[in-house]
């Protein structure tokens, strides 16, 4: 008999960063172990029940008992279990007493390599009943939870002390033991507004009696979605600041969400915003509101678990902690401006960057050299880049950056324009930190631009230098988000400049004899992220390939080689040409594996017609083309050499090219080797027949 079954465990109050996480992960696992099973459905709908004390799912259609299942068990091969007489051997008679069965109760099957004897049987079903335990006690060992805690005189470890398990399929109480737990019908409620304990009478009525009798909102979609509403209400004509981060923490906060508004004290204000939203956001969980203009307001929203009709001494209490910790946030933001940025630069040297890479200070020191110089190089200010530069890792001095890690950079804008440095330096402090993360805006201006590549290129050299890459999915030290960054400023913000140029000038800025050898290694590593970043814009692997094969060192072009590429795979003759591209390098591939070696073709060498013909058409279409990549036109140097189909299917099918004399052979690698440096100069075409 199918019903809805319903488990849940009660706990103490769950970890509220990871809460979203475990309760589906624990109710994927469950629900995929009863499918695989036979228990469910594969298609079976079910819900993820998830609070500060519960984990949960209610599945349907949960069958009674698993249906019966055809066993196969496998023998030894015909050959190995007959005689040559044809009477079974000792292999076939042992396997046969095993399965309690006799021989000619066998029957004889292929295995896709050869015929075996095998023992067919049909295995009952096993009952929910006796398996459901186990299931549920190998879905929370799949759980991701890394620390585990015991309690009491308790053998069992969880990531918190459980206190309840509820095993429902329908109306029937499904028995079992988990985590020191025996099952039950029973559950608890809101701590506080719950009329007591709540007597589950079967698992569809679960979700609909916690929310009426233990004012508890199980669903933990269901209950952000309630939150997002009644903040959005309550914040009027205001707007929100906060991301889905704070949202899912603070549902996992609360049972049963009632939102309120707090104040403080317009003085606070005159501390950056971004201080106080930090502070309001990470320490207390409130929601900063802001204006139309982006300024912060002296108001703020708090999604308590509380829902009362006069919520007074719930606000003014948080309204009281707040105001301790914006007071914190003003003293250290006055007592830090007591200090310019430039009188803190020399404490610097005594901050480690990395014991093998020295001081932020010596960091300074080379991302100020690096930045003039890339600043030269794009024709910026010098000056302002490397009065950036300089500034840029002093706020790491500052005790609101010492509380608040997160505001570096930000802290450091904030302190230059009170210093009077130039707008320019105070917005490249901040600026070259970005991005910071997946997503994140880039720079907007040539200064922090420069100092942000510099920054960046510095730590890649460094730590590759000192034999630190990242390994497998660890990176401790943000290498792929720095090579990343350094992609994204070159593209999107067209910079001409050399990756190879800038990884040499890094790694010039260390003193002789610190970093080994990594030249290659880096570089190698920036194309790397570059060709993940382009396949994530809507580039096929081949497409990417064909341009990044060739190393490019300005990768602002790339994004023009491939609209080049695109363009020419879209021409009638395009597949042809690749064709023939790629049998063209696997001709030289193999003739420099035998020692060949062919300069440039020469026209007094021409024998066939069809090479003659080649050798005409290559050199017309070259002499078009080369203009237009002196232009940048890469679409147009590639659509250049569509006229070469013809001869060069013609040349294919008319004239052999390892023929026996040694000069006509060479003449004839050396037009083969003219026609794919001309065609491959802006991508290898040849990828595009891979």
């Amino acid at each position: 008999m199918a019903a809805s079954l319903l488990v849940e465990l009660l706990t103490e109050e769950l970890p509220p960063k990871a809460l979203r996480h475990l309760g589906y992960a624990f109710a994927d696992a469950l629900v995929s172990d009863l499918r695989k099973d036979g228990f469910a459905p594969g298609d079976g709908e079910f819900i993820v029940f998830a609070t500060p004390r519960r984990l949960g799912v209610l599945a349907r259609d949960v069958a009674e008992r698993a249906p019966d299942r055809e066993v196969v068990v496998k023998g030894p091969s015909v050959k190995v279990g007959l005689g040559a007489d044809g009477t079974p051997s000792a292999p076939l008679l042992g396997f046969a007493k095993k399965q309690g069965v006799q021989v000619d109760q066998l029957e004889r099957l292929n295995d896709g390599k050869q015929e075996i004897f095998a023992f067919r049987s049909v295995a009952a079903g096993a009952s929910l009943e006796a398996a459901l335990a186990t299931l549920v006690e190998a879905a929370l060992r799949k759980l991701p939870t890394p620390k585990v805690m015991r309690w009491g005189d308790h053998d069992e470890a969880f990531v918190r002390p459980v206190h309840g398990l509820v095993m429902l399929h329908g109306e029937r109480i499904v028995p079992g033991r988990v985590l020191g737990q025996e099952s039950g019908r029973t559950t608890q409620g809101h701590r506080f507004m719950s009329r007591g304990v709540i007597e589950i009478p079967r698992a569809d009525a679960y979700e609909a009696l916690l929310e009426r009798e233990g004012k508890v909102i199980t669903n933990f979609e269901l209950r952000a979605r309630k939150i997002r509403e009644e903040l959005a209400r309550a914040a009027g004509g205001a707007s929100l600041a906060a991301g889905d981060a704070l949202y899912d923490e603070v549902t996992a906060l609360v049972e049963w969400p009632a939102v309120y508004e707090g104040h403080f004290e317009k003085a606070f204000l005159e501390v950056p915003q971004e201080c106080l939203m930090l502070t309001m956001k990470q320490n207390q969980k409130y929601f900063p509101l802001i204006d139309g203009q982006g300024k912060l307001l002296n108001r703020f929203l708090i999604v308590s678990n509380m829902a009362v009709a006069h919520p007074g001494n719930i606000v003014h209490g948080n309204e009281r902690v707040l105001r301790a910790r914006l007071a914190d946030a003003k003293f250290f933001y006055d007592q830090d401006r007591r200090a310019s940025l430039e009188s803190r630069v020399p404490g610097l040297a005594n901050v480690v960057f990395l014991n093998k890479l020295g001081s932020q200070l010596d960091r300074v020191e080379r991302v100020t050299s690096l930045a003039t110089l890339i600043a030269r190089k794009l024709g910026a200010d010098e000056a302002l880049a490397r009065r950036a530069a300089r500034l840029c890792k002093v706020d790491l001095l500052t005790a609101m950056v010492g509380e608040f890690p997160e505001l570096q950079g930000i802290m450091g804008m904030h302190y230059a324009r009170h210093d009077g440095e130039p707008e320019p330096v105070a917005a490249a402090i901040e600026a070259h930190y970005r991005p910071r993360f997946a997503g994140d805006s880039l720079p907007q201006e040539r200064i922090g631009a420069c100092v942000a590549l510099a920054d960046k290129l510095d730590t890649l050299v460094g730590l590759f230098g000192i034999g630190q890459p990242p390994t497998g999915d660890k990176d401790p030290f943000g290498l792929r988000r720095h090579a990343l960054g350094v992609v994204r400023i070159l593209v999107e913000q067209n910079l001409p400049l050399s990756v190879r140029e800038l990884v040499d000038a890094a790694f010039a800025a260390y003193p002789r004899g610190v970093l080994g050898d990594a030249h290659a290694e880096v570089t190698v590593f920036i194309l790397e992220r570059l060709r993940g970043h382009l396949r994530d814009a809507g580039y096929s692997a081949n497409e990417v390939e064909a341009v990044l094969c060739l190393l490019p060192v300005r990768l602002d072009l790339v994004p023009h080689q491939l609209a080049a590429v695109r363009a020419f795979a879209d021409l009638p003759e395009a597949e042809s040409l690749a064709a023939a591209n790629k049998r063209v390098v696997n001709i030289l591939k193999q003739a420099a594996a035998k020692g060949e070696s062919f300069q440039n073709a020469t026209a007094k060498m021409l024998k066939e017609p069809g090479e003659r013909a080649l050798f005409d058409a290559l050199k017309a279409a070259a002499q078009q083309a080369t203009p237009r990549f002196e232009q940048g036109d890469f679409t147009g140097y590639l659509k250049a050499f569509a006229v070469l189909k013809t001869p060069v299917d013609a040349f294919f099918d008319s004239v052999m090219v390892m023929v026996d004399d040694h000069a006509l052979r060479q003449n004839r690698l050396a037009l083969l080797a003219d026609l794919r440096q001309a065609m491959n100069k802006v991508a290898d075409i040849s990828k595009l027949a891979a």
